[in-house]
């Protein structure tokens, strides 16, 4: 409980702005519950719980722009939280350097976090104080759950994979990305993976048992349900922004055919579906993938409370003229990098950043 309360003290957002309320639902290992190593530590000042860190061990492939992929042993680092009436005391950096020497007990070669680009604060304790990179800067694009479904085209087929297809598949094609899961067979079979989609043009004779002989032009991806790990709340917005909000939805549900852009409740709990595993090929690819990205979104307005559709792309990604998605909605990630230990060959954090990234949704 004590661990909750301080996550609702540290709400995410800018002073005098509307902030980001996440509940982890009772579970304050919830966001890192789904890897076989993981850790939260916490800060004790007076016996008051004042702050706390995550970490969690992966082990991912990686090209760094070379044609041989190899392994790397990885320590993701999420959650820092302290107390706003301690903090300028040390405790935060304290809590990094605490979860580095854990990681460095579980032979991890490099540690890494994510921060919104706005975060100023954490940015310049990572960057400042601990040494670490910048080395890559992800969009985060978001598209509202409406109130109708999107038709769908009926010369395009949606199919189901099943996750030994599927995972066969990612190696195939995803495999040279960064940050490829080596345990992608574990994270397909996750009770919270809603399923691999494949879309194609309908008068493709492809079998969906072949991973080497494709179709000309098709797109993938997999749908992940954070709103069983963690709800997100808005906060801090004033009565008449919210009313103008209710009332984009009142209008809409009584003149549908004005077709009006609405504005999802998310000023009560809710949560989203995120899109990984992106993949796109041929010539109309980007017409797969917008057919896959509206029906995730149709299937997301079956579940209760689901209020958006989220996926995160590196920054000069193709994959993004693809994604529907709404710019004011969207936003962009920082990625730091540290290496832990001996200096090795490799530096990694030297790679093309425009290379592609596969984003892993248990870190999100």
């Amino acid at each position: 409980m004590a661990v909750e309360e301080l996550e609702r003290r540290c709400e995410l957002g800018q002073p005098g702005k509307p902030s980001l309320l996440t509940d982890l639902m009772g579970d304050p290992l919830a966001r890192i519950r789904h890897f076989m190593s993981h850790i939260m530590l916490v800060a004790d000042y007076g016996g008051e719980i004042v702050g706390i860190i995550r970490g969690c061990i992966k082990t991912v492939m990686s090209s760094n722009g070379k044609a041989n992929s190899q392994t790397l042993k990885l320590c993701y680092i999420l959650g820092l939280r302290v107390s706003s009436s301690h903090r300028r005391m040390g405790i935060a950096t304290r809590l990094v350097k605490d979860i580095e020497s854990w990681c460095k007990s579980k032979n991890a070669q490099y540690a890494y976090m994510a921060a919104d680009c706005n975060n100023v604060p954490s940015l310049n304790l990572f960057t400042k104080k601990c040494n670490y990179l910048k080395f890559l800067n992800p969009t985060v694009l978001i598209q509202p759950v409406g109130r109708k479904q999107i038709r769908l085209s009926s010369r395009i087929e949606i199919i189901r994979l099943n996750p030994k297809l599927s995972a066969s598949l990612y190696r195939h094609l995803l495999s040279g990305s960064e940050f490829f899961p080596k345990d992608i067979e574990k994270l397909l079979e996750n009770k919270l993976n809603l399923g691999t989609f494949m879309a194609f043009p309908k008068d493709c004779t492809w079998k969906n048992n072949n991973t080497f002989h494709l179709p000309t032009s098709f797109a993938i991806l997999s749908i992940w349900n954070t709103k069983q790990v963690f709800q997100l709340q808005l906060k801090g917005v004033s009565i008449i922004k919210r009313l103008a909000c209710h009332g984009t939805r009142v209008i809409d549900s009584m003149t549908p055919w004005l077709r009006i852009t609405t504005v999802p409740n998310v000023f009560d709990k809710f949560g989203f579906h995120f899109l990984y595993g992106l993949y796109m090929e041929g010539e109309d690819g980007g017409l797969m993938m917008k057919a896959l990205c509206n029906f995730a979104h149709n299937k997301a307005m079956s579940d209760d409370k689901c209020r958006a559709v989220v996926t995160e792309i590196g920054q000069n990604d193709a994959l993004k003229a693809a994604v529907p998605h709404r710019n004011k909605y969207s936003c962009k990630d920082i990625w730091c990098i540290k290496r832990l230990g001996e200096e090795d060959h490799m530096k990694w954090w030297e790679f093309d950043p425009t290379v592609d990234i596969f984003v892993d949704p248990r870190d999100f």
